[in-house]
């Protein structure tokens, strides 16, 4: 099965699911529009894309549900402007469904975390229109970059020192 979250900057949010059992984890742009967009006009709010990952798992090791608990728990839900330092339309929240029950669960998710905090959850709760993968240079940027990506960790507020 597939699932597909926009939680800000795709490089930071890839390796927190390959530790849960996802079987593979790609790096893409969903929600707009545009074909094939890039990730320039991305970035540069061109296209009414997110960054977008793309999960394959297997219901049987990891569940829906058990994504979104993950994914809750790796994005600030209440800003409607970005995430951490990357703010913009293309860094915003959303939860791309692509049948009934997953939009039924995520909405239930957002309802309780609304009635628990008191505050309005900026997630967006879309149907899942397309996925288009990054760039190469994109997919597993924390294996390929490790020294650059722990220093966007820190500078973008995502991990403390």
């Amino acid at each position: 099965m597939k699932a597909y979250f926009a939680g800000g900057c795709f490089w930071c949010v890839t390796p927190i699911y390959k530790i849960y059992g996802v079987d593979s984890v790609v790096c893409g742009y969903s929600g707009g529009d545009e074909v094939a967009p890039t990730y320039e006009d991305v970035k540069a709010q061109k296209t009414g894309h997110r960054e977008t990952i793309e999960l394959t798992y297997e219901p049987e090791n990891v569940t829906f549900d058990k994504l979104l608990d993950i994914y809750f728990a790796n994005v600030d839900p209440f800003d409607g402007e970005g995430q951490y330092i990357d703010k913009g339309f293309s860094y915003t929240l959303a939860i791309y469904y692509q049948t009934e029950e997953e939009r039924e669960i995520a909405a239930s998710r957002i309802s309780a975390l609304e009635a628990e905090s008191g505050q309005k959850v900026q997630v967006a709760l879309e149907p899942f229109k397309s996925f288009y993968p990054a760039e190469e240079e994109h997919q597993d940027y924390y294996l390929k970059n490790p020294e650059a990506f722990e220093k966007e960790l820190i500078e973008s507020g995502r991990k403390t020192i």
